[in-house]
C-alpha cells in the first residue's frame, strides 16, 4: 500500500496534460484491445453471446471497486436515467462489436472520431444551445473528413461501416445523458450501471444463440470484459487531468495503436485516405473543443464578475 501511494502522489505531481496524454493513450490502447478480442471471438461465436460476456465480465472486474465503496458505491436517486442510459450502451457495444468482425480496426478507430462532432449537434438540437458560424463550419469540416473515409460512389460502402456510424449516433446520446449525470454522481458509479443494464438486455439475445465457449474463448472473452471497462476508467481520468480540447486532440493517438495492432495480429494496412480522413475530423473535433471550453470560461468570468 506504501508502494501504490507513493507511485500515486508522483504520478499526481506529473503535469497534468502529461498524465492526461498516458490515460488517452490507454484507453486508445484498451479499445484496441477490446476490438481485437471481439475479432478472434466472432470467428466462431455471435455477437449476441460476446456481448452477454462483456458485460458480465465487466461487472466482475468492477466487484474490488465496489466492494471498497460498499453500498455508497451504487447508491443513486437517477436509476431511470441510468436506465435509458444503460439501454443506449447495449446498442452501441452490439454496433461496435458486430463491425469489428467487419472492417480494419483503424477504420473502425477513426469512424469513431465523428462522436464529438455529433455530440455538439446533439447539444444543439437537444440542449438547446447556441451554435455560431465557426461551430457549424468545423462539423461541416468534420462531415468532410468522414466522407474523405467512406468514399461513398467511389468505394462500396460496407455494412461494418454503417454499424459503426449507427454506433456512434447512440453513443453521442449517451453522452448528452452521461453529461446529466456527472454532475451528481461519481465517475466509477456511471461505469458501473453502464454494464449493469448492459447484462440484463444481453442475457435474452444471447440464449437463443448459446454456444459453450472454448477455453481460448474465455480467455479473449475475459479480455473483452476488462479491456472495455479500463477504457471507460481511462478516458474519464483523461478528460479529470486536461482540458477536452487537449484530450480530444490526443485522442488522435487511438489511430496509431489500432493500425499497429491490425497489422500485427490481422494484416491490416489502413489505406493513406484514412489517415487523411481521420486527421481532418481530429481538428474539427478538437477546433469544437476548444471553442466550447473558451465559451466555456467566458461564461464562467461573466457569472462572477
Amino acid at each position: 500500500m506504501a508502494l501504490y501511494a507513493d507511485l500515486s502522489a508522483r504520478f499526481d505531481a506529473v503535469p497534468a496534460p502529461a498524465r492526461a496524454a498516458f490515460w488517452i493513450t490507454m484507453a486508445g490502447f484498451c479499445f484496441t484491445v477490446s476490438m481485437t478480442a471481439v475479432r478472434k471471438v466472432s470467428v466462431d461465436m455471435h455477437v449476441f453471446e460476446s456481448v452477454m460476456f462483456r458485460s458480465l465480465f465487466g461487472i466482475a472486474f468492477m466487484v474490488p471497486w465496489l466492494l471498497k465503496k460498499g453500498v455508497a458505491g451504487i447508491k443513486t436517486k437517477r436509476l431511470g436515467l441510468f436506465a435509458i442510459r444503460g439501454s443506449g450502451a447495449y446498442f452501441v457495444t452490439y454496433f461496435y462489436f458486430s463491425a469489428a468482425a467487419l472492417i480494419p480496426l483503424a477504420d473502425l478507430t477513426s469512424i469513431t472520431f465523428t462522436r464529438p462532432i455529433l455530440g455538439t449537434i446533439a447539444a444543439i438540437i437537444f440542449l438547446k444551445e447556441v451554435a455560431g458560424a465557426r461551430r457549424w463550419s468545423a462539423i461541416g469540416v468534420g462531415f468532410i473528413g468522414m466522407l474523405i473515409i467512406v468514399r461513398p460512389g467511389f468505394v462500396e460502402v460496407n455494412l461494418g461501416v454503417l454499424l459503426v456510424l449507427c454506433g456512434v449516433m447512440f453513443q453521442t446520446c449517451n453522452t448528452v445523458i452521461v453529461k446529466t449525470l456527472t454532475k451528481t454522481e461519481h465517475p466509477d458509479t456511471i461505469v458501473l450501471y453502464h454494464t449493469l443494464f448492459i447484462l440484463p438486455l444481453s442475457i435474452i439475445p444471447a440464449i437463443y444463440v448459446w454456444q459453450t465457449p472454448t477455453l481460448e474463448q474465455w480467455g479473449w472473452l475475459a479480455v473483452i470484459g476488462a479491456a472495455g471497462i479500463l477504457t471507460q476508467r481511462a478516458m474519464t481520468r483523461a478528460f479529470v487531468a486536461a482540458d477536452a480540447s487537449f484530450v480530444l486532440a490526443m485522442s488522435y493517438l487511438r489511430l496509431p495503436i489500432a493500425a499497429f495492432v491490425g497489422f500485427a495480429f490481422f494484416g491490416e494496412v489502413p489505406e493513406i485516405w484514412v489517415w487523411i480522413g481521420a486527421s481532418v475530423i481530429c481538428a474539427s473535433s478538437a477546433y469544437i473543443a476548444h471553442r466550447e471550453s473558451v465559451l466555456a470560461r467566458a461564461k464562467q468570468t461573466e457569472a462572477t464578475a
